[in-house]
């Protein structure tokens, strides 16, 4: 139902897991895609295929928990395509996970600088433009976390939870600049973190089918149906999609 045909798609974590799926299905649907990520040779990579495909891509690395970065990317993205129509703010960190009492005020600086800060900065230096352009979209990932927060993720629970309220912020001041701004909460969908985990942790893969009441993980492309949605929908805003297989309800 939706295709992108000469939209600009900003995609952060752009280079693996849904962030790699989601750059090369806009760019299937007819999108001029810009892959970033911290590593720079991981989003060429990914740029290159989707070119050999047919389809149209660049690279801009960048980290997002530096707003220096996030600048750079912004200004780079502007001066090679001259606007901005879609951003989607994929990437995220969950690098301390256990009991509250045993965290450091570090991991939670780091983790909100990359989960909060960094698509809130990210999105508002990009969202003056877009209006000038006419308007856009922002889409916001959370994960089920921030909805349902579990014992030992409270970091992370707590950053995405953070950013679910700054979408619902966002949307409200940006609907006169024409700018839709939406969340999605994924639940799980395999990826190279998905796979790292289920190597690494007896029982993870089992544990989380079932969490779900569809008994599976989803494939990395399932996530581009709920994502087309938000970015192609004219008439939805300051919403936060749960596509989840059913994990929010059981």
């Amino acid at each position: 139902m939706f295709d992108f045909i000469g939209k600009v798609v900003l995609i952060t974590g752009g280079s693996r897991g849904l962030g790699k799926a989601m750059s090369e299905g806009f760019a299937r649907a007819g999108a001029k895609v810009i892959v970033s990520s911290r590593k720079i040779e991981a989003c060429k990579a990914v740029a290159k295929s989707i070119n050999e495909a047919g389809g149209e891509a660049i690279a801009l690395a960048a980290n997002v928990g530096s707003t220096q970065d996030l600048d750079q990317l912004k200004d780079d993205a502007l001066a090679h395509y001259g606007h901005v129509d879609i951003l989607v703010n994929n990437a995220g960190i969950n690098i301390a996970m256990g009991a509250l009492t045993d965290l450091s005020p570090d991991a939670f600086d780091k983790m909100y600088q990359v989960n909060q800060r960094g698509p809130w900065y990210l999105a508002s230096r990009l969202a003056p433009h877009m209006a000038e352009n006419g308007g856009g979209v922002v889409i916001n990932f959370l994960s089920v976390s921030a909805l349902k927060p579990p014992a030992f993720m409270g970091f992370y629970a707590a950053t995405k939870a953070a950013l679910d309220a700054l979408t619902k912020v966002m949307a409200q001041e940006w609907a006169p600049m024409n700018i839709r701004v939406n969340a999605i909460a994924p639940g799980s969908y395999y990826s190279d973190l998905t796979d790292g985990a289920i190597a690494a942790i007896p029982g993870f893969e089992e544990g989380i089918i079932d969490a779900n009441l569809i008994k599976r993980i989803a494939a990395s492309d399932e996530i581009l149906n709920p994502v087309f949605y938000l970015a192609g929908e004219s008439y939805t805003t300051g919403i936060t999609l749960t596509a989840d297989g059913g994990m929010m309800v059981k």
